[in-house]
């Protein structure tokens, strides 16, 4: 076979080989393992194979693409930047989407090794087409140039090349496409940003991050949604909060959420506002974010007591995250009685919503009760044991049900409801009193498919793994357990049959 490979790369090198022969190529480097390719290849059969390229006929063009996907991988990358940089220029101005993204894939490669990356800062024109490529219409090519362009930046004098040269003013003309283009542009710089302060630097200092943050304080409805986005992620990192609190961003976000009583378009924009601050909350201090912005409070207790199932949605999911460590549980807890009565809610909607509204509130309720066994204060015990109750006048047996339904999305919800909290001495007394409901535990026959053998598995060794266990279900059960755990999720107990004489 690979002498077949031989022959037909030659025949391509002599630009003899008409279509026929190029499938038969396809064909046989798909048996031919890539070190005897990488063995038998030539500068000059890949330089034919790219000249194939330039064909009007589609299928040679197509041939010549799936071949070249076999080979260039056999590549080592510093070797394809030396010696094909034209070709890999060329190949990025193709009409053909299938080349592109074809080379915007080996440009991929070029940027992940660090001998090769510095030979593509050293080719403006190259990083010009990259950049070129953002406004591609297939969405492929633009994320593959987003990546490359990420990781080239990750070298300062690929910041240096793409900041403060004259790529900057491809990069802003490339923007001017369209509105989406301009957003891929946002993308990569935010991207860029999130690596360190001074990458944020230069980010900055090209004013692009600038013109994001005019675009998400704007009076188009529909641009805030996209850009807040973008925003929440540059968030995400410490030096990304610093700038962003430093340009009085944090405010004006807090602003906007303040001024959309008033604003009948709030509904486009609102819910990325108030997640902002719930990511927001999380990654800083929830108790410091809350009491510098109550508005953001207020706003989420709103959104959970209205009717609209997208205000729903969006506050349970906040509440959720909000309420995912002991900080945030604790600025719940001191609202009191309104949180009890949005936790009412918030049990019905688990049970009567639409199903989407029904799994994210499965989620939140499992996020807001759970707590690590060092934090099992009593305090904090008896806050996860109220906040239960108030669910429901039946919290386990709401749960039950939800777990008895044949819908597997819903099935798994409510079995990490129970997971979150099996670690708790109070629900385990619960469960415990319920009856049926240890039996139901270690009965395998009610999981039906491999979503739910796995998540009925992580409540059982959520309860083998506390350190109370023993002591609340007794011996006859903590083994009954134990031997679940051991025996995994998927065992399956052996059945013996008896042959009888007769029997059909």
């Amino acid at each position: 076979m690979a002498e077949d490979v031989e022959e037909l790369l030659e025949r391509a090198a002599r630009r003899q080989a008409p279509l026929e022969d190029l499938r038969a190529l396809r064909l046989a480097l798909q048996a031919v393992p890539r070190a005897a390719v990488h063995a038998l290849l030539a500068h000059r059969h890949l330089g034919a194979l790219f000249a194939l390229l330039g064909s009007s006929d589609r299928e040679q063009v197509s041939a010549c693409v799936s071949i070249l996907e076999c080979l260039l991988p056999a590549l080592d990358p510093l070797y394809m930047i030396q010696n094909l940089r034209e070709e890999l220029q060329k190949g990025l101005f193709h009409p053909d989407d299938s080349v592109k993204i074809l080379t915007i894939s080996q440009v991929g490669r070029i940027v992940e090794n660090s001998d090769a990356v510095t030979e593509i800062l050293n080719s403006p024109e190259l990083l010009r087409q990259i950049i070129n490529c953002i406004g591609g219409e297939k969405i492929a090519v633009a994320k593959e140039a987003i990546k490359s362009l990420s990781r080239i930046a990750q070298k300062r004098e690929g910041l240096e090349a793409l900041f403060v040269s004259s790529l900057l003013s491809d990069l802003k003309n490339v923007m001017a496409t369209s509105d989406i283009v301009r957003y891929r542009v946002y993308e990569l710089i935010v991207e860029i940003s999130s690596v360190s302060a001074d990458s944020l630097n230069y980010c900055a200092n090209s004013g692009l991050i600038s013109e994001l943050i005019g675009e998400l304080t704007g009076d188009d409805v529909l641009v805030r949604a996209t850009c807040i986005e973008m925003v929440t992620l540059l968030a995400h990192t410490p030096h990304g909060r610093q700038y962003l609190a430093q340009q009085g961003v944090i405010d004006k976000i807090s602003n906007i959420i303040i001024g959309a009583e008033s604003d009948p378009f709030s509904g486009f924009y609102l819910p990325g506002f108030v997640k902002f601050f719930g990511n927001l909350a999380v990654v800083d201090s929830p108790q410091q974010i809350c009491e510098q912005y109550p508005v953001f409070v207020e706003k989420v207790f709103e959104m959970a007591e209205s009717h609209d199932p997208t205000m729903i949605g969006v506050a349970v999911d906040t509440l959720g995250i909000l309420g995912s460590n002991v900080e945030g549980k604790q600025v719940l807890q001191k609202t009191r009685s309104r949180f009890q009565n949005l936790l009412k809610r918030i049990g019905h909607q688990a049970r009567n919503a639409p199903t989407e509204l029904r799994l994210r509130c499965l989620d939140a309720i499992s996020s807001l009760l759970y707590l690590p066994p060092e934090q099992q204060t009593e305090d904090l015990l008896r806050m996860t044991e109220s906040w239960f109750t108030s669910l429901s006048s039946q919290p386990l047996e709401l749960f039950r049900s939800i777990s008895t339904q044949p819908f597997p999305d819903l099935h798994c919800g409510a079995l990490r409801v129970f997971t979150a909290i099996a670690n708790q001495p109070w629900a385990q007394k619960l469960m415990l009193d319920s009856p049926g409901f240890v039996e139901y535990i270690v009965d395998r026959s009610v999981e039906p498919d491999k979503a739910s053998k796995d998540a009925k598995y992580e409540l059982v060794k959520a309860l083998v793994n506390s350190k109370t266990i023993a002591e609340i279900f007794g011996n006859q059960y903590y083994l009954r357990l134990r031997a679940y755990l051991h025996e995994g999720p998927y065992y399956v107990k052996a059945v013996s049959t008896t042959a009888v004489e007769g029997a059909e």
